[in-house]
C-alpha cells in the first residue's frame, strides 16, 4: 500500500475536560498518514481516481471545528473512523496533539493506527 501524508494540520476546536477548555477554542495539531493504492490515479492522472488529500484534510478540519469532545482519545478515534468510512483508504494513522497542554512540554498527544476492519467496514 502507498502512503499519503498530511503533516501538521492546525485546527482550532473545543477539546478537554477543564471548564475553560469547554468554552474557549484551542489549537489542535493533527497528523495523518493514510494508506491507499495510488496506481489507478497514477495511470490516469485523474483526481477522481485518487483518495484526495485536500478533501480528507477539509473533512477533518470541519469535523474538528464542529466537535467538542472531552478526551483526545475520542477525537483521534473519530477522525480515524471518518477517514476510513468516507474515503478509499485501507489503513490510517492519526496523531492529535494539544500544543501547550502541559507546562514544560511543547505538546501532548495520542497516535493511533487503525484499519477499516477495526470499525466493522469491509476491506478494500
Amino acid at each position: 500500500m502507498d502512503k499519503v501524508i498530511i503533516r501538521d494540520l492546525l485546527v482550532r476546536g473545543i477539546i478537554g475536560i477543564n471548564p475553560d477548555e469547554r468554552v474557549k477554542k484551542q489549537d489542535i495539531l493533527v497528523n495523518i498518514v493514510f494508506y491507499t493504492d495510488i496506481s489507478r490515479a497514477a495511470a490516469s492522472d485523474d483526481i477522481a481516481d485518487a483518495a484526495n488529500y485536500k478533501d480528507v484534510s477539509k473533512k477533518v478540519f470541519d469535523f474538528i471545528e464542529e466537535s467538542s469532545f472531552l478526551l483526545v482519545e475520542r477525537l483521534v478515534t473519530e477522525i480515524a473512523r471518518l477517514i476510513l468510512t468516507d474515503f478509499p483508504v485501507s489503513r490510517v494513522q492519526v496523531r492529535v496533539e494539544k500544543p501547550g497542554a502541559l507546562r514544560f512540554a511543547r505538546s501532548v498527544g495520542i497516535e493511533i493506527d487503525r484499519f477499516r476492519e477495526d470499525f466493522g467496514l469491509t476491506p478494500l
